[in-house]
């Protein structure tokens, strides 16, 4: 069993929101890692941030993204810095991976003052433009394809990302 695709992205760039419309097109289940993480803990992912640190969530991103690889057949959205991870990049290698690329104002935009969001909590645009500049060259290495989400709704990405699968 393998994902019919895994999205990549910038927090912002729509992982979950083009992933829910874009399962809902295919007809196919919707996954997402960070939920996943979430249900097992028992906590939201800024809980665990504060609670037991990066490091210990970024150790349970990988056992996540590991899981789902492994049993998802519908879309499979990954967190933001899941494509860190060398083991994660690896594993990614032959499935169909789609990089939602967003821009700083958009992101910006969408993420708003990064409520729940543990990256973000202090000075969210220029952490978000230094996450944007160290994590797209990861997004461009496990990529097979990129749709830029700028200034684009949900449902046409949607559409877009899923001429792009293979048939």
């Amino acid at each position: 069993m393998a994902p019919v695709c895994v999205l990549v992205g910038a927090p912002g760039s729509g992982k979950t929101t083009v992933g829910r419309a874009l399962a809902e097109l295919l007809g196919v289940e919707f996954r997402d890692t960070d939920l996943d993480i979430e249900a097992t803990v028992g906590k939201p992912i800024s809980e665990i941030f504060i609670d037991e640190g990066e490091a210990h969530f970024r150790t349970l991103e990988r056992a996540a993204v590991a899981t789902a690889l492994a049993t998802t057949a519908g879309v499979l959205a990954l967190g933001g810095g899941a494509v860190l991870a060398e083991e994660t990049r690896s594993a990614l290698v032959g499935h169909t991976v789609v990089h939602l690329s967003v821009e700083l104002p958009d992101a910006v935009r969408r993420v708003g003052l990064g409520a729940g969001r543990p990256l973000l909590a202090v000075n969210p645009r220029a952490t978000l433009k230094y996450l944007l500049e160290q994590r797209r060259p990861h997004y461009a290495a496990v990529a097979t394809a990129t749709v830029v989400t700028d200034g684009r709704t949900p449902e046409q990405l949607a559409v877009e990302v899923a001429a792009l699968l293979p048939s």
